[in-house]
This record gives C-alpha cells, sequence and structure tokens, in this order.
C-alpha cells in the first residue's frame, strides 16, 4: 500500500509541472498574434486615393456638333467633379452676358467670404476690384476658388443661391445625374456634414457642347498663360496641359483633388470637326505623378485623354458626313457669290449632250434599217414575177 502510495505521488510530482509548463506555451501562442497585429497597425498609413482609378473611373468621346457618341467606358459611373465644374460656372455668367443682364466690363469687388478661399487660387484681398472679364480669366486659367466665390457672389448674391441656378441648369440640360453643393469642387468637409458634388463623365458632355455655343468660352479656355495683376506681380499658367501637346486642343477645363482623383473635360478642332473627351477619375495625371503612384505612364490622364482624342478624329475621317443640299456652309464661307471653285463641281453633267446625240440619231438609224428591208423584199418581188 505504501509502496502504492509513494509511485502515485512519484508520478504527480513530474506530470504537474509539465501541465504548467504546457499550459504557459499555449497562453503565450495565443498572445503572439495579438502582438503581430499591433505592430502592423503602426507601420505607414496609405493615402486615401478615394473613388479614383487606373486607368480612369470613367471616360466618353463626343462628336461636338450632334453629339454622336465616338467612344464610352464607364460613361455613367458617379464622380466627383472637383474644378470642372467651374465650366457650370462660366456657362451661367456667359448666358447672363448674352442677355445683357451683365457685362464683361462690369466691376466685381472681392467680399471677406472670397479673400480666405484657400486651393488654387489668385490671392484676392477684401475690397479689391477686377472686372468681370479678368475674374473669368482667373476662373479658366489659374482655376482661382476665390474668383468662383467672388463671381458668385456678384452674379447671385450668395454661393449657395448660385448654386441654386446651377443645378437648375444642369436639370435644363438634362444632367440627370448630377448635384452641385458648391461654386468651386473643392473637397467637402465632412466633419461639418458636407457632402462632395456629383456627376457623371456624360453629363459633363452635356455642359461642354451647350458651352461650346458662346464664342467666348474658348477665348477664356485656349488661354496658357496670362498676367493677373502687376502689384505684386501674378502670372497665372492654364492646369490644362493638352493645350500644348494635342493638334487643336482649345479647352476646356481640368479638375482635382485626392478622393476625386484627376478630371478633365477637353475639347480640340480639326479639318472642321470637333470633339469633346471627358475623362474622370484617374490617378495620376503626367508622368511625374505616375512615378510618384507607381502607375504607368501609359495609363495617366494626359496620355489617355489625348490618345481618346486621336482616336475620335480618325473615326470621323473614316466617316466623313454626308454632304446635304440645305448646308448653309457655303453662303457662309463665301457670302459675295458663287466662286468658281464652288461651280466646279457641276462637270459630272458634261456626258449628258452626248446621250442626246444619240437619242437623236436613233430614228435615223431605224429608217435606214426600214428602208433597206424595203428595198430588199422589192428586189425579191420583182425576181420572182420576172421568173413567173
Amino acid at each position: 500500500m505504501n509502496k502504492i502510495l509513494l509511485w502515485s505521488l512519484m508520478i504527480v510530482t513530474t506530470l504537474w509541472p509539465a501541465g504548467i509548463i504546457e499550459a504557459s506555451a499555449k497562453k503565450s501562442a495565443q498572445k503572439k498574434p495579438a502582438a503581430t497585429a499591433s505592430s502592423k497597425t503602426t507601420g505607414a498609413v496609405k493615402p486615401d486615393y478615394g473613388i479614383s482609378r487606373v486607368p480612369y473611373v470613367g471616360a466618353i468621346v463626343v462628336e461636338a456638333t450632334t453629339g454622336q457618341v465616338l467612344f464610352e467606358e464607364n460613361a455613367d459611373a458617379k464622380v466627383y467633379p472637383a474644378s470642372t465644374l467651374k465650366l457650370m460656372d462660366l456657362l451661367i455668367i456667359l448666358e447672363k452676358v448674352q442677355k445683357g443682364q451683365l457685362k464683361l466690363t462690369d466691376k466685381v469687388t472681392v467680399s471677406a467670404e472670397a479673400a480666405k478661399m484657400g486651393g488654387s487660387q489668385v490671392w484676392l484681398e477684401k475690397g479689391e476690384t477686377f472686372t468681370l472679364d479678368e475674374m473669368l480669366y482667373a476662373l479658366m486659367v489659374q482655376s482661382a476658388n476665390d474668383a468662383a466665390v467672388a463671381l458668385a457672389e456678384h452674379v447671385a448674391g450668395s454661393k449657395q443661391e448660385f448654386v441654386n441656378l446651377m443645378n437648375q441648369r444642369a436639370r435644363e440640360l438634362g444632367m440627370k445625374a448630377t448635384v452641385f453643393r458648391s461654386v468651386h469642387g473643392l473637397p467637402p468637409d465632412a466633419k461639418a456634414g458636407q457632402q462632395p458634388d456629383e456627376t457623371t463623365p456624360r453629363d459633363m458632355t452635356l455642359l461642354c457642347r451647350e458651352l461650346l455655343k458662346h464664342k467666348d468660352a474658348l477665348r477664356y479656355t485656349s488661354t496658357r498663360e496670362r498676367e493677373f495683376r502687376k502689384e505684386p506681380k501674378l502670372l497665372m499658367r492654364n492646369h490644362n496641359k493638352l493645350l500644348e501637346t494635342v493638334a487643336g486642343c482649345d479647352g476646356l477645363k481640368t479638375g482635382y483633388f485626392q478622393r476625386a482623383g484627376f478630371s478633365i473635360a477637353a475639347t480640340a478642332a480639326r479639318n472642321g470637326r470637333r470633339v469633346i473627351a471627358v475623362v474622370m477619375g484617374a490617378r495620376a495625371s503626367n508622368e511625374r505623378i505616375a512615378r510618384l503612384r507607381g502607375v504607368a505612364e501609359a495609363n495617366c490622364l494626359d496620355v489617355k485623354t489625348a490618345e481618346l482624342i486621336n482616336r475620335a478624329f480618325a473615326t470621323l475621317a473614316a466617316n466623313p458626313p454626308k454632304p446635304t443640299t440645305a448646308s448653309p456652309l457655303p453662303a457662309a464661307v463665301n457670302p459675295a457669290g458663287p466662286s468658281t471653285t464652288a461651280a466646279k463641281p457641276e462637270p459630272p453633267a458634261a456626258p449628258a449632250p452626248k446621250k442626246a446625240e444619240q437619242q437623236k440619231q436613233v430614228p435615223w438609224i431605224w429608217i435606214g434599217v426600214v428602208a433597206f428591208c424595203g428595198l430588199a423584199a422589192a428586189v425579191i418581188g420583182v425576181r420572182m414575177v420576172t421568173r413567173k
């Protein structure tokens, strides 16, 4: 009995510490993953690129006059327009100028609200005055947010009233998926409960087509550089680099903030035809940004947009418009009257006289045939009579 108790005591004293060690090992093993996870959270935080994609969220190219779609990819995707919405600012103001409600020579006074705007700007100061024309150059060339606010207050009395005008015009144009919430396109203040402006590439083409009906629009959008003020001197430079690299490009507007990505509404004219290309939500705009963000240069906004514009013109060249008899173009080109060049298409009708001559010659041929047959019949008849 004593031996049994002794052996039991030895077994217990041997296995009990082993059990404690095993339990301790299990606990430490369970803690290790938590420690690893916590170490990961201390690493570098990746930038929030929001809705932007490689090469872009959505794109569309149309013929400016007819609206014919030459290319589209995710053209109805919801995007943030950023500063491209300033095209609506320009449209509303040019329409009011056309109606005589505003003049380009009108003086616009800068308010405190406008002067404190951040982002891209021309550093307006409270109480400064500039003509409406100069403010529009600041809006389109420099993409100045302070100019956008100053113009909105001058035209509608307040930013919110101008936003109301923007949304009303958008509905009239059929921009069904568009909601404007600002006059400048800056990112919203999430802490204040603000929401971003929203649109689609397809909706933006409707805006661009309408804007191009105003001859002054391209005067602003095609300007590469312009001096805004002499003291302190400020030279504005257009953000649209396609003005320098794409043949025939003369507009329209770029836009960017980090969560929206890079966007552009571009237009170009070649050989009497014009196209509009809207590309939105790109991760990178140019080669420099592409390198920084690990994006292939071929997938940056400027390269893709140029590619789409060139492809669109190739499509139009392969399918020229059919001529119409009611076209007013000849009268517009030469209002003094028809030219010798315009008369050159007539020669194809030249073969007509020969046909008329042939028609006149037909009766004489048949008369000759009939006469010959009659004479032959007469000769045969005479011979038969003489034989009898």
